[in-house]
């Protein structure tokens, strides 16, 4: 394995798992590893016999600990540093239902990587934290945006401007995760919710998910358009479908 850590896709029948693999650094993510990540994203998207998506870390202390602080310096500039090849829109650009399988650390862009995905398995002894003020700047991969649509204004704000570290029973509380289990348990629970979302149809899946981002952005009626066109797209799948099984 690189020094730079790597990150590998494996497939288990119709779900796809995306493994940050680098513990000696806690799954501290580098530039390579974007791309790794991008790459991932876009093999998930392209397989259609792959129907949900699990990402975990490696290791047995962390889920991500961030990007390595060290590899900022690799950027020439601010102007560098903008125009870097993001992570986070990639996993937001998965169609299918993407879990994060949380345990120990999901530090700065680790815990983005986990509220990029739409649900959040964490095991009880998992710590997040958004620690970037405290270093001088600000989250760009989408805390600010996730955290206070999942957690509140206030819960949002308390811990984005404090930097401040909480535990998974707290994330559970406010609304961030979605099961919480014991240690070692998060992957096979995350892997158990995803058979079940796995058994329904790909396209009902990705049309549910499509439907809840949208609301978050629209308004309830055009949220209502939006849902009843995509039931219409479904309603033909069924049909195209019963034409096959009958041989028409």
């Amino acid at each position: 394995m690189s020094s730079d850590g790597t990150v590998r896709l494996e497939r288990n029948g119709a779900i796809g798992h995306v493994i940050l693999d680098r513990p000696a650094k806690h799954n501290a993510l580098t530039q390579q590893m974007y791309r790794q990540i991008g790459e991932c994203c876009a093999a998930v998207n392209a397989d259609h016999d792959i129907r949900v998506v699990v990402f975990s870390g490696a290791g047995e202390r962390a889920f991500c600990a961030g990007s390595d602080i060290s590899a900022l310096a690799e950027y020439e500039d601010f102007w560098a540093w903008r125009n870097r090849y993001d992570y986070i829109p990639p996993i937001r650009a998965i169609r299918k239902p993407v879990i994060a399988a949380v345990k120990g650390w999901a530090l700065g862009g680790g815990l983005e990587v986990a509220l990029a995905c739409d649900l959040r398995v964490a095991a009880t002894s998992a710590t997040f934290s958004a620690p970037e003020v405290t270093l001088g700047w600000n989250g760009a991969g989408g805390a600010a945006q996730h955290m206070v649509r999942l957690c509140g204004y206030g819960n949002a704000m308390r811990y984005l401007l404090t930097g401040d570290r909480f535990t998974a029973q707290e994330a559970f509380d406010m609304g961030m995760i979605e099961w919480l289990v014991e240690p070692g348990d998060e992957v096979a629970k995350a892997m158990e919710v995803a058979a079940r979302i796995a058994e329904h149809s790909s396209v009902a899946t990705q049309a549910v998910k499509s439907a809840v981002r949208n609301a978050m952005d629209s308004t309830v009626q055009s949220g209502l358009s939006y849902d009843n066109e995509l039931m219409s797209l479904c309603f033909a799948k069924i049909d195209r479908d019963k034409q096959q099984d009958s041989g028409g």
